[in-house]
């Protein structure tokens, strides 16, 4: 009887270990969830509570995270093709500048070059990096960890979050796990992935500073994960990863006066890059909600101006004609406190509750005018696309 226990704990044992594994490395043999992406597109997924917990006092080496995700992350090479100036063939303008030539030489035109990083997030091929880093490019070079080459297509880029899905055809292509950026807390180990300054794929540690960040006029959707992890120019599409080399951003900007790293890096959350990401594969676009209007903060000497019983909310000070705001009846002046029954105390709370909103659809605003609080029901509109920056 002991013996056969045994065996039966043992064989329990195993199944366990194998089925940890399995949940580990390839969760989708588990028929967990879905991606939301295409049957042609895969993505690899972390089990909820994938970091590696240390007792206090532990003495840790980060190398396993790092050996985990650095294959994934690539380095970048964005160029434009120099544009024939028209006083080329003008002779006068030779006499005083000199001739280009064909030939090499300080006086020939040089395309413009930009050097960033990625994250290839899929086995089919699909990259994650920044809109800036490839915006205006004609010919984008995918250089990998592993020394491979390839010529990358865009499949589609998002400036209002700086988000760009790119596309290679390479076999046996080495694919990053998705973390959770939604248990990210204050302090948390974090490492930095990427090429700085070009030198070369490089890792730097450091702690999550803070979450949430926005307002600081760098995307129009802003909520950035902050980091000492030191990032640098270069490390622009990189990878932020927890100590199971799980992925939790995409890299994106730093604060600096020296154009070094000063200690403060900010990225974009990997809900946010993989929401993107669907969309642009799917659809070839982002499809956020609109209504058209021009909102600023509440403040109390506002409120205090107005007369109102209210301290919080976002004030309409404009509201385009023939949009959506316009049709339901919200006027200038109106402050918005809800959206679709999500309280909302400022413009970047606004701007994201409303582009969550499916164009066409009805959705329930709520308002404070004077002293009554009004629900207007509204017909969403579809989010005009951004204009396309071209400079480099």
């Amino acid at each position: 009887m002991r013996k056969t226990w045994l065996i039966f704990s043992q064989a329990v044992t195993v199944a366990i270990a194998v089925m940890f594994v399995v949940a580990t490395l390839k969760p989708e043999w588990l028929g967990r969830g879905g991606s939301g992406l295409p049957s042609i597109v895969s993505i690899n997924q972390a089990p909820p509570a994938a970091a590696v917990l240390l007792p206090a006092g532990t003495v840790n080496s980060y190398s396993a995270a790092a050996r985990r995700a650095t294959p994934a992350v690539v380095s970048i090479t964005a160029s434009k093709t120099p544009q024939n100036s028209p006083h080329n063939n003008d002779p006068w303008f030779k006499f005083f500048f000199g001739d280009p030539g064909p030939g090499p030489g300080p006086r020939q035109q040089q395309a413009q070059v930009g050097l960033g990083s990625g994250v290839i997030v899929s086995p089919e091929g699909y990259l994650l990096t920044n809109n800036h880093v490839i915006d205006g490019a004609d010919d984008i070079e995918v250089l990998l960890a592993d020394g491979r080459r390839a010529q990358a297509k865009v499949v589609g880029t998002d400036p209002e979050t700086d988000v760009a899905v790119l596309k290679i055809s390479l076999d046996k292509l080495p694919v990053i796990t998705f973390g959770n950026a939604e248990n990210l807390q204050v302090g948390d180990v974090v490492l930095a992935i990427g090429n700085p300054f070009g030198v070369g794929q490089t890792v730097t540690s450091g702690i999550v500073s803070a979450l949430g960040r926005n307002q600081l006029g760098i995307n129009t959707f802003e909520n950035f994960i902050q980091t000492d992890a030191a990032i640098n120019p270069g490390n622009s599409g990189g990878a932020l990863v927890d100590t199971a080399g799980n992925l939790l951003g995409i890299n994106t900007a730093i604060y600096s006066r020296s154009g070094g790293s000063l200690g403060i890096g900010f990225a974009i959350p990997v809900s946010t890059a993989k929401q993107v990401m669907q969309g642009l594969i799917r659809d070839g676009q982002v499809t956020r909600g609109w209504i058209g209007v021009e909102p600023r903060d509440l403040t109390p000497e506002i409120a205090e101006t107005f007369n109102l019983p209210i301290t919080q909310g976002v004030l309409i000070t404009g509201v385009l004609q023939s949009g959506p705001a316009s049709a339901s009846g919200l006027r200038p002046g109106d402050v918005v406190v809800k959206v679709a029954d999500a309280p909302v105390v400022n413009t970047v709370q606004l701007l994201s509750a409303v582009a969550a909103l499916k164009p066409k659809e009805p959705a329930v605003i709520g308002i404070q005018r004077g002293n009554r609080a009004i629900d207007l029901k509204i017909t969403v509109g579809q989010r005009p696309k951004a204009p396309v920056r071209r400079e480099q």
